[in-house]
Protein backbone atom coordinates (compact mmCIF):
# COMPACT_ATOMS: atom_id res chain seq x y z
CA UNK A 1 0.00 0.00 0.00
CA UNK A 2 1.11 3.57 -0.69
CA UNK A 3 2.73 5.39 2.18
CA UNK A 4 2.84 9.00 1.03
CA UNK A 5 -0.12 11.35 1.08
CA UNK A 6 0.62 12.35 -2.51
CA UNK A 7 0.45 8.72 -3.67
CA UNK A 8 -2.79 8.11 -1.76
CA UNK A 9 -4.40 11.21 -3.26
CA UNK A 10 -3.21 10.15 -6.73
CA UNK A 11 -4.85 6.76 -6.22
CA UNK A 12 -8.11 8.41 -5.12
CA UNK A 13 -7.98 10.75 -8.13
CA UNK A 14 -7.40 7.83 -10.52
CA UNK A 15 -10.29 5.91 -8.93
CA UNK A 16 -12.69 8.82 -9.45
CA UNK A 17 -11.32 9.60 -12.92
CA UNK A 18 -11.74 5.99 -14.12
CA UNK A 19 -15.17 5.49 -12.50
CA UNK A 20 -18.12 4.72 -14.72
CA UNK A 21 -20.72 7.40 -15.30
CA UNK A 22 -24.01 7.04 -13.47
CA UNK A 23 -26.95 6.20 -15.71
CA UNK A 24 -28.44 9.27 -17.41
CA UNK A 25 -25.76 11.65 -16.02
CA UNK A 26 -22.37 12.76 -17.27
CA UNK A 27 -21.59 14.62 -14.02
CA UNK A 28 -22.03 11.74 -11.60
CA UNK A 29 -20.14 8.44 -11.35
CA UNK A 30 -20.15 5.21 -9.43
CA UNK A 31 -17.11 4.35 -7.27
CA UNK A 32 -16.36 1.71 -4.70
CA UNK A 33 -17.33 3.48 -1.53
CA UNK A 34 -15.28 1.30 0.88
CA UNK A 35 -12.15 1.60 -1.25
CA UNK A 36 -12.50 5.43 -1.45
CA UNK A 37 -13.11 5.71 2.29
CA UNK A 38 -10.09 3.49 3.00
CA UNK A 39 -7.91 5.78 0.85
CA UNK A 40 -9.26 8.87 2.65
CA UNK A 41 -8.58 7.21 6.02
CA UNK A 42 -5.02 6.39 4.92
CA UNK A 43 -4.56 10.04 3.86
CA UNK A 44 -5.83 11.20 7.27
CA UNK A 45 -3.47 8.78 8.99
CA UNK A 46 -0.52 10.00 6.92
CA UNK A 47 -1.21 13.69 7.44
CA UNK A 48 0.06 13.87 11.03
CA UNK A 49 3.24 12.02 10.05
CA UNK A 50 3.92 14.24 7.03
CA UNK A 51 2.82 17.36 8.87
CA UNK A 52 5.23 16.51 11.70
CA UNK A 53 8.01 15.99 9.17
CA UNK A 54 7.08 19.24 7.45
CA UNK A 55 7.12 21.04 10.81
CA UNK A 56 10.53 19.54 11.60
CA UNK A 57 11.81 20.68 8.22
CA UNK A 58 10.33 24.17 8.74
CA UNK A 59 11.82 24.39 12.23
CA UNK A 60 15.19 23.20 10.94
CA UNK A 61 14.93 25.74 8.13
CA UNK A 62 14.09 28.50 10.62
CA UNK A 63 17.04 27.52 12.82
CA UNK A 64 19.32 27.39 9.76
CA UNK A 65 18.13 30.83 8.60
CA UNK A 66 18.58 32.26 12.12
CA UNK A 67 22.09 30.78 12.36
CA UNK A 68 22.90 32.14 8.92
CA UNK A 69 21.64 35.58 9.98
CA UNK A 70 23.74 35.46 13.16
CA UNK A 71 26.78 34.42 11.16
CA UNK A 72 26.12 37.16 8.59
CA UNK A 73 25.85 39.72 11.40
CA UNK A 74 29.13 38.51 12.90
CA UNK A 75 30.83 38.69 9.50
CA UNK A 76 29.37 42.15 9.00
CA UNK A 77 30.60 43.30 12.43
CA UNK A 78 34.10 41.90 11.77
CA UNK A 79 34.15 43.56 8.36
CA UNK A 80 33.13 46.89 9.88
CA UNK A 81 35.80 46.54 12.58
CA UNK A 82 38.47 45.66 10.01
CA UNK A 83 37.33 48.51 7.78
CA UNK A 84 37.51 50.98 10.65
CA UNK A 85 40.98 49.67 11.56
CA UNK A 86 42.10 50.03 7.95
CA UNK A 87 40.69 53.54 7.81
CA UNK A 88 42.44 54.33 11.09
CA UNK A 89 45.71 52.86 9.77
CA UNK A 90 45.29 54.84 6.56
CA UNK A 91 44.83 58.03 8.59
CA UNK A 92 47.94 57.25 10.62
CA UNK A 93 49.88 56.49 7.42
CA UNK A 94 48.71 59.76 5.85
CA UNK A 95 49.68 61.71 8.95
CA UNK A 96 53.07 59.95 9.01
CA UNK A 97 53.62 60.73 5.31
CA UNK A 98 52.65 64.35 5.88
CA UNK A 99 54.98 64.63 8.88
CA UNK A 100 57.77 62.93 6.92
CA UNK A 101 57.27 65.35 4.03
CA UNK A 102 57.44 68.26 6.47
CA UNK A 103 60.63 66.89 8.06
CA UNK A 104 62.19 66.35 4.64
CA UNK A 105 61.22 69.87 3.55
CA UNK A 106 62.70 71.32 6.75
CA UNK A 107 65.86 69.24 6.31
CA UNK A 108 66.21 70.38 2.69
CA UNK A 109 65.70 74.00 3.75
CA UNK A 110 68.25 73.60 6.56
CA UNK A 111 70.72 71.94 4.18
CA UNK A 112 70.26 74.77 1.69
CA UNK A 113 70.88 77.33 4.43
CA UNK A 114 73.94 75.40 5.64
CA UNK A 115 75.32 75.22 2.08
CA UNK A 116 74.77 78.95 1.66
CA UNK A 117 76.45 79.69 5.01
CA UNK A 118 79.33 77.32 4.19
CA UNK A 119 79.79 78.94 0.79
CA UNK A 120 79.78 82.41 2.36
CA UNK A 121 82.28 81.23 5.00
CA UNK A 122 84.55 79.67 2.37
CA UNK A 123 84.32 82.81 0.24
CA UNK A 124 85.25 84.95 3.27
CA UNK A 125 88.12 82.65 4.26
CA UNK A 126 89.46 82.63 0.70
CA UNK A 127 89.19 86.43 0.49
CA UNK A 128 91.01 86.87 3.80
CA UNK A 129 93.62 84.29 2.77
CA UNK A 130 94.10 86.09 -0.53
CA UNK A 131 94.50 89.38 1.34
CA UNK A 132 96.92 87.77 3.80
CA UNK A 133 98.91 86.28 0.92
CA UNK A 134 98.93 89.66 -0.83
CA UNK A 135 100.15 91.29 2.38
CA UNK A 136 102.75 88.55 2.84
CA UNK A 137 103.85 88.93 -0.77
CA UNK A 138 104.15 92.68 -0.27
CA UNK A 139 106.16 92.17 2.92
CA UNK A 140 108.37 89.65 1.11
CA UNK A 141 109.07 92.20 -1.61
CA UNK A 142 109.83 94.86 0.97
CA UNK A 143 112.09 92.45 2.88
CA UNK A 144 113.80 91.50 -0.36
CA UNK A 145 114.29 95.17 -1.22
CA UNK A 146 115.67 95.91 2.25
CA UNK A 147 117.93 92.92 1.94
CA UNK A 148 119.29 94.11 -1.36
CA UNK A 149 119.74 97.57 0.01
CA UNK A 150 121.56 96.18 3.01
CA UNK A 151 123.86 94.24 0.72
CA UNK A 152 124.64 97.38 -1.14
CA UNK A 153 122.90 96.36 -4.26
CA UNK A 154 120.46 98.54 -6.08
CA UNK A 155 116.89 97.52 -5.72
CA UNK A 156 115.65 95.78 -8.81
CA UNK A 157 112.20 95.42 -10.10
CA UNK A 158 112.99 92.59 -12.45
CA UNK A 159 114.14 89.26 -11.20
CA UNK A 160 116.56 88.62 -14.06
CA UNK A 161 119.08 91.21 -12.81
CA UNK A 162 119.00 90.16 -9.18
CA UNK A 163 121.91 88.64 -7.36
CA UNK A 164 121.65 85.62 -5.18
CA UNK A 165 122.48 86.01 -1.51
CA UNK A 166 125.43 83.97 -0.34
CA UNK A 167 125.32 83.33 3.40
CA UNK A 168 128.91 81.96 3.56
CA UNK A 169 130.33 85.06 1.92
CA UNK A 170 128.72 87.15 4.63
CA UNK A 171 130.68 85.48 7.39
Amino acid sequence: MATGVDELLDMLFDMIDEAKNAPLSSEKCVIDRDKALDLIEDVKAQFPVELAEARKILNARSEYVAAAKREAEEIHKRAQLEASQLVSEAKVMNQARQKANEVVAQAEHKAKELRRAANEYCEDVMRRTEEALADAHSEMRQAHTRFRTAMGAAPSTSQGNSRVYDAEADQ
